[in-house]
């Protein structure tokens, strides 16, 4: 939400004039404020670095690592990727504010249908293949591609709801996306 508080307020002040790059770093910004405040409260556990450049990912010992925003024209989704192609891992778990998938844009279609499962084809035929700064899709585009030729699963749920997180850690009933 911060990130899309303050591109709403750039794109108020500049209107035509704000470029992509611009709001891509507010939202590469955003996303290292929140990895700042996850890497302070998982502070005993996590490697005491967020990593913030993917050109050379080194690979720490602890067992929570906590990323952000690069640079332009590369989303939070698409570095959470290369960290699975870097390390090997083969599931991103990607918590969002909406609890899944929906088969079209709930907020345009009061019909639309949530998803449990849905394979990458279908995904990728939802979002398109264009990255744009902002953009309301479940998963970048370029994102998908990736994870969908590694092999990669992901796990949308929503990052609000500590309770079903917990569930899905213990193998419980979840409310969520499996995407892969």
């Amino acid at each position: 939400m911060t990130t899309r508080h303050y591109q709403a307020a750039a794109r108020d002040v500049l209107g035509h004039q704000l470029k992509a790059d611009d709001l891509d770093w507010i939202g590469i910004h955003a996303t290292r404020l929140n990895g700042h405040l996850l890497r302070t409260i998982f502070r005993d556990i996590a490697h005491p670095i967020m990593i913030d450049d993917y050109s050379m990912i080194r690979k720490p010992t602890e067992s929570v690592i906590v990323g952000a925003g690069w640079k332009p024209g590369w989303s939070t989704d698409y570095d959470a990727v290369l960290v699975c192609e870097d390390y090997g891992a083969k599931t991103i778990i990607n918590l969002s504010n909406i609890n899944m998938v929906y088969d079209k844009d709930p907020r345009k279609n009061k019909d639309a249908k949530p998803l449990e499962k849905i394979s990458w084809d279908e995904l990728r035929e939802l979002v398109g293949d264009k990255w744009i700064p902002g953009m309301h899709t479940p998963f970048d585009p370029i994102a998908a591609k990736k994870a969908q030729s590694l092999g990669i699963k992901v796990v949308l749920a929503n990052g609000n709801n500590f309770q079903n997180l917990e569930n899905y850690f213990k193998g419980k009933k979840f409310v969520g996306t499996v995407i892969g």
